[in-house]
């Protein structure tokens, strides 16, 4: 556009159409704002004839469906608020039109952001471009499929359990979960103007994006302090990232947990992925005493998940996670079991355990001390094939023939970065036997965004990143 070899109007206009053409078999953007974008690209096309520069500008994106846009329904896949209509751009959105993107609607996730799949009844099934039997997962599923699918270069989505890094992995595309913090999340929350459970403990909202230099300009347009709240005190200053070549890099690899496997596919990606890192004369480890104690981390993760679920629990949901608790067995110490038995959190229980994250928190700081960065599995498996049954409690996921609990079997990749609130990088590094897209996620020390990112950066332009699937 910069070139006039294109234009705003040009660019969406192909944007729409592939949307048109294609997203009937995806169902990746779920809600349509096409005439306002088609407003807002002719405004971007006077812009850049007036020589003006911004770092959007014209630049069709996406946004996940809890997102409010003035005008547009947020609903977070609950039918009661199907007729919910905010006035009022969430300060990410305010923040992405001042940089001259142009929205052009928004992504499917599931009802209340509670899966690994992206389904409703309000929206129907959100399919994965590379296999439309299976899901792109969730909860940013919509945003990945979108993304791979070419229907726009960046949508925003959000994480809380691996919700960006989940469906990167899942679709073959680049997300960033940020540092706790960093992104402001006024304008994302349950209608009317509810909070999201886990804002300012756990949740975040990021970039997902097909190129990783991608993350770090969208990352810049939306992180900052909230200007009417916390931004009359301070400024945001990242620290650059460590290292601006690959080779001097110290990198700690972790392909398995003590309390879950990698499925054969996703180990063998990712030692190959430690074998090209080596080839090129990076320092990788594939283990260090300094690494904190994973199981322990896993239970305050879902401890704490269940503190910031438990400010939306009804009373009948309430009595309903007791009815199911009196069902487990006294000796199942699975996280699962561990999740049923303590649904709600006291604020004294909730002050223990998160001393026991700030020892966590410690351990980390530690061990970016020896290391750059900690490449980490972002799901056990590829992709898998739809699974809508209910409860969810009674799903499983297969990893090499043998069956673990559905949900622990995502969230213990989750953990490490959430529970701490670390930075963590999507990045797609090859594909299973099946053709399916593997990722990692590349975690870092806190508040070192921009280090996880240009290793992500550094690590495509060696060896490849995004592969478009054959829709």
């Amino acid at each position: 556009m910069q070139a006039r070899q294109i234009s705003a109007s040009e660019l969406l206009e192909h944007t729409l159409a592939r949307i048109e053409s294609l997203d009937c078999a995806i169902n990746a953007v779920v809600v349509h704002d096409f005439e306002r974008a088609r407003i807002a690209a002719r405004a971007a096309d006077a812009a850049l004839a007036r020589g003006e520069q911004r770092a959007l500008l014209g630049i069709p994106i996406t946004l996940k469906e809890p997102f409010n846009v003035a005008g547009l329904p947020t609903t977070f896949g609950f039918s009661e608020f199907r007729d919910f209509v905010p006035t009022e751009d969430a300060l990410v959105v305010s923040r992405l039109k001042q940089a001259g993107a142009v929205i052009i609607g928004k992504t499917n996730i599931p009802i209340g952001l509670r899966e690994f799949q992206s389904y409703n009844e309000i929206y129907g099934t959100t399919n994965n471009p590379w296999d439309i039997t299976r899901t792109p997962g969730g909860s940013s599923g919509g945003c990945a499929a979108a993304l791979a699918s070419g229907f726009g270069p960046l949508s925003i989505g959000s994480d809380i359990g691996g919700s960006i890094r989940v469906p990167a992995h899942f679709c073959g595309v680049f997300g960033h979960k940020p540092t706790l913090g960093l992104v402001p999340l006024r304008g994302y929350g349950l209608p009317p103007a509810r909070p999201v459970p886990g804002q300012g403990d756990l949740a975040v909202v990021g970039p997902m994006t097909r190129y990783a230099s991608d993350l770090a300009v969208s990352l810049d347009i939306i992180a900052g302090p909230d200007e009417a709240r916390e931004g009359v005190g301070y400024r945001l200053a990242l620290r650059p990232p460590r290292h601006t070549e690959l080779v001097n890099f110290r990198v700690l690899v972790v392909d398995t947990h003590p309390l879950m496997p990698t499925n054969t596919a996703v180990r063998t990606a990712i030692g190959r992925m430690a074998d090209h890192l080596s080839s090129v004369g990076v320092k990788v480890a594939r283990s260090s005493a300094l690494l904190p104690n994973l199981v322990d981390s896993a239970r305050i993760f879902m401890k704490l998940l269940d503190a910031a679920r438990s400010s939306r629990l009804s009373s009948e949901a309430f009595v309903e996670a007791q009815r199911k608790v009196g069902t487990l067995s006294a000796n199942d110490h699975s996280l699962q079991a561990e999740r049923m038995r303590g649904t709600a959190v006291s604020h004294r229980e909730w002050l223990a355990i998160n001393a026991a994250r700030q020892q966590l928190q410690q351990g980390w700081q530690e061990l970016f001390q020896e290391f750059d960065v900690v490449v980490y599995p972002s799901a056990a498996v590829p992709a898998f094939l739809h699974e809508h049954s209910d409860p969810i409690e009674t799903r499983h996921t297969d990893i090499d023939s043998k069956l673990y609990p559905y949900l622990d079997s995502f969230f213990v990749w989750a953990d490490p970065a959430t529970t701490c609130g670390l930075p963590a990088t999507a990045v797609p590094i090859d594909k299973s036997p099946e053709g399916l897209p593997i990722g990692v996620q590349i975690i870092g020390g806190y508040l070192e965004d921009r280090t996880t990112i240009e290793f992500a950066a550094l690590f495509e332009r060696e060896f490849g990143g995004f592969i478009a699937p054959n829709v």
